[in-house]
């Protein structure tokens, strides 16, 4: 398996920006995306687990729609804990429950760091009840897609080559894949795109830092930028990406999960050769009428 994503360094980033002063809107809108989409469930969870959902704001969204009787949450460092709050500390890659154990596990912002995607997504899958439900926001492609676009035309421009700055994201049919070979039953993804504006690139690569997102591949370039290619993607940004007013324009593609762990008293798709009428006949002028 490649290691695509160096874990060290992606929890000293989270653990830097927890310390100084976080930019976690994106966190608070995925958080009450989540919500209510949980809201509108006619169901009631036991047992639900937030994983490594960074600052808890998912976990406490979850609790405020009284769907669920207790709400834990897993992180990679006890410091994510807010005072006097118990939580479970573990890897990234590591889903820490029993199997069978939970009745919804949520993910926020954290599955496309994975290197190990598909075996996360078994693990979850053990972890549920049979009946469980599954949520995640997973950041996907497009996400960013301005900021790479600046960084690596004006790294070539000005040293003849680039080395990746911004870490490559999913595509919503291939977590939709991972839903299934999971083993996920009743799979639903769909993505909502956010447009956040900034006076500047420099703004938003703070915003990114805040946020824990500097890069962390093991491919990455161990040289930092130049002050000269980041004035020229700055120059680039403007060019090509900013609204009448000189503000630049980021996009966050985020792409919303869910599944269930099967039961039998899931809806079962028709076995093939059951239809009580051929394709080819419905098709037909009038047919199927």
């Amino acid at each position: 398996m490649e290691t695509l994503f160096d874990h060290a360094l992606i929890d000293a980033n989270r653990l830097r920006a927890l310390r100084g002063e976080p930019a976690d809107f994106l966190l608070d809108v995925v958080a009450r995306e989540l919500a209510e989409r949980l809201g509108v469930i006619e169901r009631r969870f036991a047992r639900a687990v937030e994983l490594h959902g960074h600052t808890g704001a998912t976990a406490r969204a979850i609790a405020a729609t009284g769907k669920v009787d207790a709400i834990e949450r897993v992180e990679t460092d006890p410091r994510f804990a807010a005072p006097h709050e118990a939580l479970t500390v573990s890897p990234l890659e590591t889903v820490p429950l029993e199997p069978q154990s939970a009745n919804l596990i949520v993910s926020p912002l954290a599955l496309h760091l994975t290197n190990d995607t598909p075996g996360v997504f078994v693990q979850i899958r053990r972890a549920l009840q049979p009946d469980g439900l599954f949520m995640a926001a997973i950041p996907g492609s497009g996400t960013l897609q301005e900021l790479r676009e600046v960084l690596l035309a004006a790294e070539s421009e000005m040293t003849g080559g680039a080395s990746p700055r911004v870490i490559p994201f999913p595509d919503v049919r291939d977590v939709g894949a991972l839903l299934q070979r999971g083993g996920f039953a009743l799979p639903v993804t769909d993505r909502e795109t956010y447009t956040v504006r900034y006076d500047s690139i420099f703004a938003l690569m703070k915003d990114l830092r805040a946020m824990g997102m500097a890069n962390p591949l093991t491919g990455r370039s161990r040289r930092p930028l130049t002050r000269g290619i980041v004035l020229r993607a700055a120059e680039l940004y403007a060019e090509r990406f900013s609204d009448p007013d000189g503000r630049i324009r980021a996009t966050f593609s985020i792409i919303y999960v869910s599944g269930w762990a099967p039961h039998e008293s899931q809806q079962k798709p028709l076995k093939p050769g059951s239809a009580k009428m051929r394709l080819a006949d419905a098709l037909k002028p009038g047919g199927g009428g």
